[in-house]
């Protein structure tokens, strides 16, 4: 699966993304300077959160682009079950 940088949807993944990076930083930070345990857990949570609503997006964004190929004579050689398949190990990496 190509990912086009020009595409909306992969616009608002790289924007969570720098997000992410933004939160994992502090949260480096709050560890750096000695922060409460609950602190630093409750923003590694919404970092691993925002991470994957990423994931998830691209997969979805994926499986768009393999339903088109699907439709429009497969690509690559590679039949429909081949897919399915690609994309069930897509889901279970984020799982």
């Amino acid at each position: 699966m190509d990912l086009e940088r020009d595409d909306a949807s992969l616009r608002a993944v790289l924007n969570r993304l720098r997000r992410a990076q933004g939160q994992i930083a502090g949260v480096i930070r709050m560890i750096e300077e000695g922060r409460d345990c609950e602190d630093v857990v409750t923003q590694l949570a919404a970092a691993s959160r925002a991470l994957d609503r990423a994931g998830f997006a691209i997969i979805a964004t994926g499986l768009q682009r393999c339903v088109a190929d699907i439709e429009s004579g497969r690509k690559n050689g590679e039949d429909g079950e081949a897919m399915k398949a690609r994309m069930e190990r897509l889901f279970l990496c984020l799982a």
